[in-house]
């Protein structure tokens, strides 16, 4: 028997996912599954792809109580912005917490209050394990806050260019598409097939989307090492993150096309694919490809794989770096087991794959 887990948020999309991945995680057992209003209702008849999955499947989802998650070690929050504060504030400091919502993610209340409504609860340990010093912090935390999706694909693509010195913080450009199911799974006009498919379009266009301070934060960590990320606000080196969702006719997937400028007219592209390499070598969910070969959404669907390419272009002075990921795979549940089976002292691989499905 697995240590006893619980997921608050069950009837979205990252909840569902989670979901999948558990029903064949050798050591995590679920235990508990509550939402809001799909409470009463089987897990299979939220989502019909578990139900073969009967351990899970059958699963009443119960509501938002604390008594729900009396049993569990650790608890999955996949809940809207603003939701997973209040549940965190009912556990006891002995079951551990992945939030895969935004409530934790940011150090600066002021970021906070530019893109979410509500007090600033304060900044959980970053679940990207794949960071600098982040897989030791996981390890001995028992509360951890997953980044975003768009996040983690523009932070994996540019931390090592900036942390090499290779590119100039100051200076970012990241145009992203995603598929749909990085808007959630309530119902919305512009979410419906008939405008969606065959149609691509830029949204949340000029700093307005909720990623972009994460980037922004990781960056400027990256740039200064010796900034503290669990203490009160600091300041850090200038970072200026543009940042261009694009919404794609695909359920999931997302391409993070990643720009800044070189710090050097003499940068190189295998210099920059070096730094992409060396920040990576060993790490089991990222691949960095080969030279002339560029990531694409399809190969690393339904995972919790990376993978990465980075180019100089000399004429404009910039560096390029490409990352394609799930964003329900390593941009949510993947990731947030990826966390837990650190927190729990688990193979941080267990329950996981870095092999997209595809056609």
């Amino acid at each position: 028997m697995g240590a006893r887990v619980g997921v608050a948020g069950a009837s979205g999309y990252a909840g569902g996912e989670l979901l999948r991945l558990l029903a064949g995680h050798p050591s995590l057992d679920v235990a508990a599954v509550t939402a809001g209003a799909s409470a009463g209702k089987t897990v299979a008849e939220l989502h019909p792809q578990l139900a073969g999955a009967r351990a899970i499947g059958e699963l009443t989802i119960q509501p938002h109580e604390p008594a729900a998650f009396s049993d569990c070690d650790l608890i999955f929050l996949a809940l809207p912005a603003g939701e997973s504060a209040a549940v965190a504030d009912t556990v006891g400091g002995n079951v551990k917490l992945v939030d895969l919502g935004p409530d934790f993610r940011l150090t600066d209340p002021a970021a906070w209050q530019r893109h979410y409504t509500g007090t600033h609860a304060g900044r959980w340990v970053t679940g990207l394990p794949e960071l600098p010093g982040a897989r030791a912090a996981i390890q001995a935390a028992n509360r951890v806050a997953a980044p975003g999706c768009y996040a983690t694909a523009a932070i994996l693509a540019l931390v090592p260019l900036i942390r090499a010195g290779l590119a100039e913080p100051a200076d970012v450009v990241v145009v992203a598409a995603s598929g749909t199911s990085g808007a959630g799974r309530s119902p919305r006009a512009d979410l419906l097939a008939s405008e969606v498919m065959g149609s691509v379009a830029a949204y949340a266009v000029g700093g307005a989307h909720r990623h972009t301070p994460e980037i922004e934060q990781a960056l400027a960590e990256a740039a200064a090492p010796g900034v503290d990320a669990d203490v009160d606000y600091q300041p850090v080196p200038v970072v200026t993150v543009s940042f261009t969702p694009v919404l794609a006719p695909m359920p999931r997937g997302i391409l993070a096309t990643c720009t800044a400028r070189l710090t050097a007219p003499a940068v190189t592209s295998g210099e920059l694919r070096e730094a992409v390499a060396e920040a990576y070598q060993g790490e089991p969910f990222v691949t960095v490809l080969p030279v002339g070969s560029w990531p694409a959404t399809a190969a690393v669907s339904g995972s919790n794989g990376v993978h990465l390419q980075a180019a100089a272009d000399e004429r404009a002075g910039r560096a390029v770096a490409v990352a394609a990921i799930d964003n329900l795979g390593k941009g949510a549940a993947g990731q947030a087991i990826q966390d837990a089976n650190l927190m729990l002292g688990l193979p941080e691989t267990a329950g996981l794959t870095a092999i997209g499905v595809a056609p």
